[in-house]
């Protein structure tokens, strides 16, 4: 079945002016423009459409969303598996917040007693969601489920100051690589202070640390564009010398 803009976009719930903006950038081009000028959508575009709306979804930008769907590697079903694992995730995520709000509405009209601990479940269910949609997938096929579920499982049961210092240390981990970045040496003293914050930050996460997993890691954070865009925000660059400090790290500590 074919459709023009108009209804293309009331099927599928958006404006006719994202349709067009998709068509500008090259991300949802029409099968065809008919005699009249206008936009014409077949079966391919709207199984790209739907694509293109599950990873909007699940927040990822339209620039990312192209190189995925423009790669000769792409396979639908596989994209549909993992677009399902996620949602679910994110369901998840979104319940167990929820049940927070409601625990806590609760507890301030004294219906019922709140710990410590259940105040900050729904949040640590969202690092383990926000991780398992956005790098889930890779992960798992680096390092197998089993690793990941003991990971995660360890999240859940952190504490109010484990939060706090994994935040803490994350943000100090980035700020401290941007002042080693200017020393052009990955093995300076900055630097291997910054692969050591690092290793203590991912301690808070793994069961279990090994250098080998941590040079892996770093390199993924290269390989990989999302890490490199996390890492690289505010200095291009990063991402590959915290890699280069890290496989000093692990090479040279005892």
């Amino acid at each position: 079945m074919e459709y023009t803009v108009q209804k293309l976009g009331k099927i599928a719930g958006i404006s006719t002016r994202t349709l067009r903006y998709y068509d500008e950038i090259d991300i949802l081009k029409p099968a065809r423009i008919n005699t009249s000028g206008y936009r014409i959508y077949g079966e391919v575009e709207v199984n790209r459409l739907q694509q293109i709306l599950f990873y909007r979804e699940l927040d990822m930008n339209l620039e990312s969303i192209k190189d995925i769907l423009s790669k000769a590697s792409f396979n639908k079903v596989e994209a549909l598996t993992e677009h399902r694992i996620k949602l679910l995730c994110k369901r998840e995520r979104l319940d167990s917040l929820i049940l927070n709000i409601d625990k806590s509405i609760a507890l301030t009209e004294g219906r019922i007693n709140m710990t410590d601990k259940e105040k900050f479940d729904g949040f640590k269910q969202k690092i383990v969601a926000d991780n398992e949609n956005m790098y889930g997938a890779e992960i798992r096929g680096k390092y197998g489920d089993e690793v990941v579920e003991k990971s995660n499982n360890k999240v859940k049961g952190m504490t109010k100051i484990q939060v706090e210092e994994a935040t803490r240390l994350s943000a100090e981990i980035i700020d401290l690589l941007n002042e080693a970045f200017k020393t052009g040496d990955p093995a300076g003293v900055l630097a291997q202070k910054a692969a050591d914050m690092h290793r203590l930050w991912l301690c808070i996460y793994w069961d279990k640390y090994t250098k080998e997993a941590h040079a892996s890691i770093a390199q993924m954070y290269v390989d990989d564009e999302r890490f490199t865009a996390y890492y690289d925000e505010k200095q291009p660059g990063i991402a590959k010398f915290l890699r280069d400090a890290v496989i000093v790290y692990t090479t040279d500590k005892k």
